[in-house]
């Protein structure tokens, strides 16, 4: 009779267990019919992430939307992460084994103080079975935001291939033809006198800023999409360079490409001073602003480098 009473409790549990699991999958699909990315404060996390029973992933940005904290980093990333989310939802191997969602921190701030977290935005994945591990933590200092950097993410952790499929953006070819439409309209205008194309100066400078855009790392940026900077939610101090040699912010590229072009131009100012037919007094003046613009932006710039690349021995000026 022990037995039988055993057995028909362990099916009741069985039952139970299965019931919930079914309902909570009903209401996360029926979340995601609405919206790509459900939006989770304290209670929803605890309920649909936290407890089991969980059959399914869930990846979750945690992140501060609100006008009052200031995150510009925070809006780009909820682009992009509503970008992967949209594309998984219209795939044609949609399941219900993974879904997204987002926790603001206005909203679940109990959220926030229960996985220690004190910066936004942050990506976790949380796993249908045990613990989130290391690797379920999303680097984004490293790897940056874009939608196709987080679906590698999401397949490095779930085997799950999400194509991303952005919505038409018209700007870049609307840009182009403008530009094109601008060229071509001066070269039409100056039909009967194009030697500014043969102009060795506007070549050199063409090429020069061409160089300077290259070498302060605008390709890196497009590539891997990083945040403009990083603000800390808690404390409010934003950061411009990142502090690491394996990542950068888009305003550190800047602030590079700044340095670069002003080094240029004081080398450019000393071959003048140098090689130029004015006055004594003017290549004085000349040779004086290079070597200052040389020696200083060269100190700064050594100084980033130093920040970045931790143990650097060497500095110039500025240490």
């Amino acid at each position: 009779q022990m037995n039988s009473q055993t057995t028909n409790t362990i099916h009741v549990l069985c039952f139970s267990t299965s019931t919930l699991l079914s309902e909570k999958v009903t209401q996360m699909m029926d979340w995601t019919s609405k919206r790509s990315v459900i939006k989770m404060n304290g209670d929803k996390f605890r309920r649909f992430v936290k407890a089991p029973p969980r059959n399914y992933s869930v990846f979750i940005m945690f992140t501060a939307l609100q006008p009052q904290r200031q995150c510009g980093v925070c809006r780009q990333a909820d682009e992009e992460f509503q970008v992967l989310a949209n594309s998984w939802r219209y795939s044609s191997a949609f399941t219900n084994k993974i879904f997204f969602a987002s926790v603001d921190f206005d909203e679940g701030s109990d959220v926030f103080q229960m996985l220690n977290m004190n910066s936004a935005p942050t990506f976790l994945h949380f796993p249908h079975k045990g613990k989130p591990r290391r690797a379920d933590t999303y680097e984004l200092q490293v790897r940056g935001f874009s939608a196709e950097q987080l679906a590698r993410w999401v397949a490095d952790r779930t085997d799950v291939q999400i194509r991303v499929i952005r919505p038409p953006n018209y700007a870049g070819p609307l840009l182009l033809g403008f530009l094109l439409a601008v060229i071509g309209g001066l070269a039409y205008l100056r039909r009967n006198n194009l030697e500014f194309l043969f102009n060795k100066n506007v070549w050199a400078f063409s090429a020069l800023c061409f160089t300077l855009i290259m070498t302060s790392g605008q390709m890196w940026n497009h590539i891997r999409g990083p945040p403009y900077a990083h603000k800390n939610p808690s404390s409010g101090q934003v950061s411009y360079i990142h502090g690491s040699s394996q990542a950068q912010f888009v305003a550190e590229t800047h602030i590079v490409l700044l340095f670069n072009g002003a080094i240029t131009l004081g080398i450019i100012l000393l071959c003048e001073a140098a090689t130029s037919d004015v006055d004594i007094g003017k290549r004085k003046i000349m040779c004086i602003a290079g070597i200052c613009l040389v020696m200083l932006f060269f100190s700064w710039l050594l100084s980033i480098f130093r920040a970045k690349y931790h143990g650097y021995p060497y500095s110039f000026l500025i240490s």
